[in-house]
């Protein structure tokens, strides 16, 4: 049994969890904490979701960002990521399946995402579920901070 869950409440657990995911997804992320992943959580703009198995396990997260623009209400999926232990058995597709039902709900007119074309599993199971390629560059800008 698996179950998804927006994370409203930073607990221990997800701590722990995120600990070990994170750095499944990103080498360069910095350590989690309760106040990075609380400013996640709490934020009006941000869906941390979490799928949990019937042990209460987290298997797998990812953020999902609703917004609105001049065009309309976007929505746009971040930092997907399934503990190796996890992979192949539908966490993946679950979470990505209920970041599409939160975005309909909040009455977005797309949903984005961007995936590494090294991740093969990922960008199959992507259009599987009816993610498209879209015909654009994605270009990006470092910022320096302190």
């Amino acid at each position: 049994m698996l179950t998804i869950e927006v994370c409203e409440k930073v607990t221990d657990d997800v701590v722990e969890a995120m600990a070990r995911l994170v750095p499944q997804l990103s080498k360069s992320a910095p350590p989690m904490t309760a106040e990075i992943l609380s400013a996640v959580a709490e934020h009006e703009a941000c869906y941390l979701l979490l799928a949990r198995d019937e042990d209460g396990s987290v298997l797998g997260s990812m953020t999902l960002v609703v917004f609105p623009i001049p065009t309309g209400i976007r929505a746009w999926i971040e930092d997907v990521v399934v503990d190796g232990d996890a992979r192949g058995k539908g966490v993946g597709e679950a979470l990505n399946l209920r970041a599409i039902e939160i975005a309909e709900e909040q009455g977005a007119k797309t949903v984005d995402l961007t995936s590494r074309p090294s991740r093969e599993a990922a960008n199959r199971l992507y259009q599987r579920i009816g993610f498209v390629p879209r015909e654009t560059n994605v270009y990006r800008r470092t910022l320096e901070t302190e």
